[in-house]
């Protein structure tokens, strides 16, 4: 159905900082099984570089869990397409550079991605959100108050009208929650 989906940890208190989260073998496995579902990862840069400093590696390492090195191995063999202003190499596999008007490009990406395209990055979902491109939102809460920022969507120009489609709660209080834009 060629959604755009915007998948993200996020606390109680809206913080986005990675470090904030219950990162265990369920939360690895919520997140590998919805990139199971896509045909492409999205992210900007920032996000890129911070996933390709951690990963590789954990892809390779025999000792490592079984849920992060699956998530891992499997983020690598997908597709990942990166919005940078300011980088043109990128060397970890099957990573392509978004080129052309931002808009434009990510259209053609959602047109031509048939299972969706799975963005992981803040920054770059607030402006496609501001321009209509998210059709989807998978925001996991994690039960921490981080009493700090960034924050989702920080800067939206407008309030947008969301329909909860259903929810999963994990062992560690972690509740995943599935949101469509709602018509109209």
């Amino acid at each position: 159905m060629n959604l755009l989906t915007f998948g993200l940890n996020v606390t109680l208190d809206g913080c986005i900082d990675h470090t904030q989260g219950i990162a265990d073998d369920e939360l690895h496995d919520y997140w590998t099984q919805l990139m199971d579902q896509s045909g492409a990862m999205l992210f900007g840069r920032t996000t890129y570089e911070l996933m390709e400093d951690a990963w590789p590696a954990v892809a390779r390492d025999e000792k490592a869990p079984r849920a992060m090195r699956e998530w891992a191995q499997k983020l690598e063999a997908k597709a990942k397409y990166v919005v940078s202003g300011s980088r043109s190499d990128f060397p970890w596999q099957n990573t392509i550079k978004v080129e052309g008007d931002l808009r434009e490009a990510i259209s053609a990406l959602k047109a031509k991605t048939e299972r969706g395209v799975l963005v992981g990055a803040p920054k770059l979902a607030t402006a496609l959100e501001e321009w209509g491109l998210i059709d989807e939102y998978r925001i996991v809460i994690h039960p921490v108050i981080s009493g700090h920022g960034p924050t989702l969507f920080h800067g939206l120009s407008s309030a947008r009208q969301l329909e909860l489609l259903s929810t999963q709660r994990f062992k560690s209080g972690v509740q995943a929650l599935h949101f469509r834009r709602k018509a109209g």
